[in-house]
């Protein structure tokens, strides 16, 4: 949707940068202001703004319809909007130390209760192969994810490794394999290409993400929603890792005799090879 060749869908940023040389002189300054405060803009009132700029009130909400905004509060909106798709931003007056645990409490919650974590916990079980796939901030969770599972069964690796593509990973595997993938938000341009392929090649694909993962629900064998908190300027993946506890421990528990083995063969090796302390 265009708006006097505004689109409005544009970040603030984008739309200032599109119509800056269209802008008066004191429209520019006051657009410099906007620009130099997004980060903590909320924590400001227009009328503040236009002093910060060395504008007047008027001056200022001229720019905001410029840009596409019937007022201040509509800009305060986008850049909440921008937030919800994992763009850092500073969150409103002072951290809440009570309130930020209580949000993470009932995100830690929800993952783990989810109704088909039992179903996962079978499908990783089970699997003869287990490709643990994640990309961006996705990839420590499924780093960890690996990590975990590789104490209680064998024939579990990470995708991609450091500088490397994806193709080779995903060739040879079949029926018997599973394919889990991590795609929290902000993945990556592709993402939904890798999943086809993923599928093309018979494996299971099992896919954990946030709830904007879940077009590209469809397209997989099973889809774990698993909740991101936003509280603070980074999204906390404390839901997360939480879940990863939650499938490791169900597939130790499954592979019951086999699985207690192999913990106990790792840490001997550990020790043979004075690895950890």
């Amino acid at each position: 949707m265009t708006t006097d060749g505004v689109e409005v869908g544009d970040r603030i940023d984008e739309r200032i940068a599109a119509r800056h040389d269209r802008l008066t002189p004191q429209e520019q300054r006051a657009a410099a202001t906007l620009l130099e405060h997004l980060d903590d803009l909320a924590t400001y009132r227009a009328a503040e703004l236009a002093e910060l700029a060395g504008v007047s009130k008027a001056t200022m909400s001229r720019l905001f319809r410029s840009l596409g905004f019937e007022d201040f509060d509509q800009v305060r909106e986008h850049l909440r909007g921008l937030r919800s798709t994992g763009e850092p931003r500073r969150a409103d007056g002072a951290v809440d130390p009570a309130a930020i645990a209580c949000v993470e409490q009932a995100a830690v919650q929800r993952a783990v209760e989810h109704p088909r974590t039992e179903e996962a916990i079978t499908l990783i079980a089970e699997a003869r192969r287990v490709v643990v796939v994640g990309w961006r901030n996705s990839y420590p969770v499924a780093l960890h994810l690996r990590e975990q599972l590789a104490q209680a069964r064998d024939e579990v690796r990470i995708a991609p490794a450091p500088g490397q593509t994806l193709g080779e990973e995903l060739t040879g595997l079949g029926r018997q394999d599973l394919v889990v993938v991590i795609g929290f938000r902000r993945r990556p341009a592709g993402f939904a290409a890798f999943l086809a392929e993923a599928r093309s090649c018979a494996a299971t694909v099992l896919l954990v993400g946030d709830p904007s993962a879940v077009s590209h629900a469809a397209h997989v064998d099973l889809w774990l929603e698993c909740p991101l908190t936003s509280a603070l300027a980074f999204d906390s993946y404390a839901a997360p890792m939480a879940l990863v506890s939650v499938l490791a421990d169900g597939v130790l528990a499954r592979l019951g005799r086999a699985g207690s083995n192999r913990v106990r063969s790792i840490t001997a090796a550990y020790e043979r090879l004075d690895e950890t302390e």
